[in-house]
Order: structure tokens, then C-alpha cells, then sequence
């Protein structure tokens, strides 16, 4: 396909060519004409793949002329070094600068933005909290506004920038908004679904890398919160049976007491830290005395500090927490021999973002598991309730979270959480 398919102008064709792209990215080919025709899209794609040229051409096609006023297009994104590659992009396509482009970041004095912005630009490209101050200080005009564009959605989510953006998206309401983002989560639909419209466009570019290596099978478990991961960990872990040999990574030792604590009544030694925080807990500052006692069956490791860690002949290697640097997994999951590992992931919605850059390193997708029937979602909005004089005893333990159960969801049968597990990776293995 060739960028004249893309219906932009000659000079952006040119500027295209001579910046090296000769031929559109896929996503680029799925939503310009929507954003050109004037529909409010979502546009989910993984790192690389052209997002960000995508909207920058689309702006300076959709505004057409420069120098007026107020400015016609804001474009959030989540920090200061984010502002600087999206207006790298504009230089690089801006030709004779045509346009007049500010950044606006923490990183300049509020008074001197007002007044950059009072002498006029037509495009902003800002991080959302700054750009509200501005905006409160009556210096950001948003009537003129024509596109309204979230960059990395996920990220601005995780630093938990909701409020602004929904604020400075309600200010601009005769705006086109476009959203472009690497994962879709609850909280981020809850951040644009109110100002997103009932038509908008959803287009995902799932693009995956080519297989970097062989490694072991990968189950992801995705959870809302830390409380509900907890919860399934210890549901996972209570089937002793199944789960006989597991290393637990967490990213810190506090975590790592944290999730120790989190298990009821374990036999002594069953459960224990690696070079725990504190003397007087049971724990192990040698994974070969783990491995050699038959009696030790769980052992939490934190990535904090964590030098190499042979964990070869574990069965089941558990990433409570994914780590701050994904090669830090992908080492772990490198299939070295014929051994039969199982890699269990969790994630919350937050940690989905990095959960796709580790599928995209390996060149290989998570199978994604189900979460079991008997485990307790925790709802971290949700307030206790309290506990009436006439409540029955059984529903008042419950607690808050608890929901009954839809009778067509109703089963007559109940798998553990351990065997469902077994029986998934036996599928996945061809064995009967």
C-alpha cells in the first residue's frame, strides 16, 4: 500500500518520503480515513507501530492552515518525555513549520506558558495536569478545539491522571476525540467513556514479533486489584498436591512479607522467604537448601536486589509481580532443557502494559486462565458494609464483595484451582 492510499497532501507525502517511511503502517491504513471523515476513534496497538505518526499526520491535515489564536488541536500525554518525541515527530513532518506547535510540561514556569500560549499556537502538546492549571488560569483556551488526542492512554492511567484529562475532554466538547493507547483495561474505559461517543471507532492492530526463543508455557492471570491477587495466590497455593515445588517472585521484601503473611496456618517450613527482611522469619539464603528439603514446598523471592538465581528443577515459577525490567523475566522463562515448567503470571489491569511488551520480546502470547469460580474478587471501591443485629450469620461474612452467583452461571460440578491448572497445561501438552 502506498502513502497516496493515505489521501494526505503532497508535502506530507513528501515529508513522509524523505523522513524514510515509504509505506504506511497498518494501523495508519485502518484509522486515518475515520479520523480525517471526523469519528472519534480508539486506536490500540503495541509500541512501535506507528501511533503517534499517525495522529500527527491527521492533525496537520484536519487543521489545514495555521496562525490562528486559540489553538485546534490538544494532545495529552503522560510526561515530559513524551512531550518531546511527539514534537520531534511534528519537526519531522511540520515542514517550513507550518505550524505554530507549543509543549507544555512541569518542566516550564506556569507564567511563562500563559503567556506562550496567549500569543498564539495551533497545536499543544502537553501533559494533562499542567495543561489543566493552564486551562484553570483561563490561559488554555478550549472553544476552538478541534482534536482532542490521548497518547498513551495505559500510561497516563497508571500515573493516575484520569481527573484532568476528563475535565480538559469535557471542556472541549465540539472536539474530535482520539484515543491511542497499547492496552484497553476497566479504568481506562472508565476514564473516556465520558466523553467518548456512542459511535466511536475501536481499531486494534495486534501485532506480535517474530519468536525470539523457546520458552516454557506461559498462563497469565489478570485480576482487578493487589487484594484479589493475593487471594488468588493463596487459593492457587492451598492445593499442596499440584503445586509441591514453587518459587513466587515478588519486587520487593516488603511485598515478599506481605504475601508470606497472607497464607493461614502453613505446616512449619512449608512456606518461606528468600533473605527475608526481618532475622526471625523462616527463610532460606540458599535455593539449594530449598530444593534439597522435601518439606519446603513454597519459597518467595523479591527481584529487590536479586542477583542470579538458579532455579532450575522448580516446576512452578509464580510472577506475583512482574518485574521492572521484563528481561529480568524473560531470562526465567528461556526453556533450557526438556524439564516440564509451568509460568504463571498476574497482573492487574495497570500491569497489562507490561505484560504485552514481555509477548512482544518472546514473540508469543500468554494463554489467558480463568479465574476460578470459589475465588473472592475484592472491590477496592466498595465500603464495608455494616453488620446489622438481625443479619444471618452466614451472609454476614461475606463481606462487601461478595455477589451472588446468576443461576445460569450455576454449575453442578467445581474444579479446584490447582486442577484446572494441571488440566490446561495437559491440553497444552497433548497429554491425555
Amino acid at each position: 500500500m502506498s502513502l497516496e492510499k493515505l489521501k494526505l497532501s503532497k508535502p506530507l507525502v513528501a515529508a513522509m518520503t524523505e523522513a524514510g517511511f515509504l509505506t504506511p503502517k497498518e494501523i495508519q491504513a485502518k484509522t486515518m480515513s475515520r479520523i480525517l471523515g471526523g469519528q472519534d476513534v480508539i486506536a490500540v496497538g503495541p509500541e512501535g507501530s506507528g501511533k503517534t505518526t499517525t495522529y500527527v499526520l491527521a492533525t496537520l491535515m484536519k487543521l489545514k492552515y495555521a496562525f490562528e489564536e486559540a489553538p485546534r488541536a490538544l494532545i495529552l500525554v503522560p510526561d515530559a518525555e513524551h512531550v518531546d518525541h511527539v514534537l520531534e515527530q511534528f519537526k519531522l513532518l511540520n515542514r517550513n513549520s507550518t505550524f505554530r506547535i507549543l509543549g507544555i510540561d512541569s518542566r516550564g514556569a506556569v507564567d511563562t506558558q500563559m503567556n506562550e500560549i496567549t500569543d498564539g499556537c495551533d497545536i499543544i502538546v502537553a501533559v494533562p495536569d499542567r495543561a489543566r492549571a493552564l486551562y484553570l488560569k483561563l490561559a488554555l483556551n478550549t472553544n476552538k478545539i478541534q482534536l482532542f488526542i490521548v497518547d498513551n492512554a495505559e500510561l497516563i492511567v497508571k500515573k493516575g491522571l484520569q481527573l484532568p484529562v476528563v475535565e480538559l475532554a469535557n471542556s472541549a466538547y465540539k472536539s474530535q476525540h482520539i484515543v491511542f493507547t497499547e492496552v484497553m483495561h476497566e479504568k481506562l474505559n472508565h476514564m473516556i467513556s465520558p466523553f467518548m461517543k456512542d459511535s466511536t471507532s475501536t481499531i486494534e492492530v495486534d501485532e506480535i514479533g517474530e519468536k525470539q526463543a523457546e520458552v516454557y508455557p506461559q498462563m497469565l492471570y489478570q485480576v482487578p486489584n493487589f487484594r484479589t491477587k493475593l487471594n488468588l495466590l493463596t487459593l492457587l497455593l492451598n492445593d499442596a498436591e499440584f503445586f509441591d515445588k514453587v518459587v513466587v517472585f515478588v519486587n520487593t521484601r516488603l511485598t515478599a512479607q506481605t504475601v508470606y503473611k497472607n497464607f493461614n496456618n502453613p505446616k512449619e517450613g512449608e512456606i518461606s522467604i528468600y533473605r527475608s527482611l526481618f532475622f526471625d522469619d523462616k527463610g532460606y539464603d540458599d535455593i539449594e537448601d530449598f530444593k534439597a528439603n522435601p518439606d519446603a514446598r513454597v519459597l518467595i523471592v523479591a527481584n529487590e536486589n536479586l542477583s542470579d538465581l538458579d532455579i532450575q528443577g522448580i516446576p512452578f515459577i509464580l510472577h506475583f509481580e512482574l518485574p521492572e525490567q521484563k528481561e529480568t523475566l524473560i531470562q526465567r522463562i528461556v526453556k533450557l532443557d526438556e524439564e516440564e515448567v509451568v509460568v504463571i503470571t498476574f497482573s492487574t489491569d495497570i500491569e497489562l502494559i507490561e505484560v504485552k511488551k514481555i509477548e512482544q520480546a518472546i514473540g508469543q502470547r500468554m494463554d489467558i486462565m480463568e479465574l476460578p469460580e470459589e475465588l473472592k474478587i475484592v472491590d477496592a471501591a466498595a465500603k464495608p458494609k455494616k453488620k446489622k443485629k438481625d443479619e444471618d450469620e452466614d451472609t454476614s461474612d461475606r463481606g462487601a464483595a461478595f455477589h451472588e452467583k446468576k443461576a445460569s452461571n450455576l454449575k453442578n460440578y467445581n474444579y479446584s484451582a490447582g486442577t484446572k491448572a494441571k488440566m490446561t497445561y495437559k491440553n497444552k501438552k497433548g497429554l491425555s
